[in-house]
């Protein structure tokens, strides 16, 4: 009984303010279906790590289980996101990003926001190194936003990885606006042929090799990036590895989300979570995203002053590397103006290439703030 009231005594308003938000990220994983392979685990870490005199962090004696894989998995390797670019780079196909190579340009084009944010959080007092973590938020790309704040030393990691995972679920929501914003009815109607011609095995197993090689002599920064991501595509197309190919689009990728949900809430006890500078975060993060796909489509408008064959400029918005989520709202956006116009492949091929330069200039951004 004793205990017990000494843990109701430790209760603080930031430890019952943290419970409803991990209750929050809880329902919108079930509800509505929100990245719940890294919500549901955050949601529930968030609760664990706010309850008094819990053995799940460090209590200066014993190293709690929730700490302990933040500092093995995160801290001191950066494991976690990193692994789970196998799966991503296993899942992606690069086929349609190489049939019109023209599309890499756009995936280039849709990181605008990044360093347009950098610049604001600077303005709103983030030192450089807070600054460019919470610009990496505009990647849409959440192992790149782990990796880049923990290279960085952020204090501020808890809040990009929510924002950053939050945001990406909402890109049904978010970029459609942008995009009519910044298009016409005519442009949106844009029809673009795909070359269906079938791209090479030979060709689909050099690219990875490639790019990896490009990117190191590049952004050294992005290696662990990039050749883990492109590792994993080797994975899908050597075609005598297709057991582990599945293995790690499946079962390495989920157990890696789930319990990188889990060790991210480490960082979210509620005395530093709940900061103003986390409603700041919020703000510019989402700031991130409409600058990318505003970005995006803008370049791809560009494009088509210069180009006989007219790129529909709502696929310059599934440049962010939000893979495949962006891509599908795209193809949805253009059955809508037309239900016989269809617009996946190409903009799967702009999402892919997004996946690529987000880490890249993930590692650009660690190299240039660490320099």
């Amino acid at each position: 009984m004793d205990f017990l009231i000494e843990s109701i005594a430790n209760v603080s308003w930031q430890n019952v303010v943290m419970w409803f938000i991990g209750a929050l990220l809880i329902f919108l994983a079930i509800k509505f279906d929100m990245e719940p392979s890294l919500l549901l685990p955050m949601g529930f870490g968030a609760i664990l790590v706010n309850i008094p005199l819990s053995n799940v962090v460090n209590d200066g004696e014993t190293a709690g289980i929730i700490d302990w894989m933040f500092e093995i998995g995160i801290e001191a390797s950066e494991a976690m996101p990193i692994l789970l670019f196998i799966g991503i780079g296993a899942m992606i196909d690069f086929g349609p990003l190489l049939s019109n190579p023209k599309l890499f340009l756009l995936g280039g084009a849709a990181q605008f926001g990044i360093f347009m944010t950098l610049l604001l959080a600077t303005l709103f007092g983030f030192g450089l190194n807070d600054a460019a973590s919470i610009a990496i938020i505009g990647a849409a790309d959440g192992p790149t936003s782990i990796v880049v704040a923990q290279a960085l030393a952020s204090k501020y990691l808890g809040p990009i990885t929510i924002v950053a995972y939050s945001y990406m679920a909402l890109v049904p929501i978010i970029q459609p606006a942008v995009v009519k914003l910044m298009t016409t009815k005519k442009e949106r109607l844009i029809r673009m042929e795909y070359n269906s011609a079938q791209v090479s095995r030979t060709t689909k197993i050099l690219f990875p090799i490639v790019v990896t090689v490009v990117a190191g002599l590049i952004a050294p920064k992005s290696l662990a990036l990039v050749g883990f991501l492109m590792f994993g595509n080797l994975l899908r197309e050597c075609g005598v590895l297709r057991l582990m190919s599945e293995t790690a689009q499946n079962i390495l990728a989920n157990l890696i989300t789930l319990l990188l949900g889990l060790t991210i809430a480490s960082q979210m006890r509620g005395e530093a979570f709940l900061q103003l500078e986390t409603l700041l975060i919020l703000a510019l993060g989402l700031l991130a995203f409409v600058f990318d796909t505003a970005a995006g489509v803008g370049f791809a408008k560009v494009m088509n002053l210069f180009s006989k064959k007219k790129i529909n400029p709502m696929i310059g918005a599934a440049g962010i590397s939000a893979f495949p989520m962006s891509a599908r709202v795209i193809q949805k956006m253009g059955l809508k103006e037309d239900p016989t116009n269809h617009l996946l492949m190409h903009a799967i091929g702009a999402n892919v290439s997004g996946q690529i330069a987000s880490a890249i200039v993930g590692g650009l951004i660690i190299s240039l703030v660490l320099a």
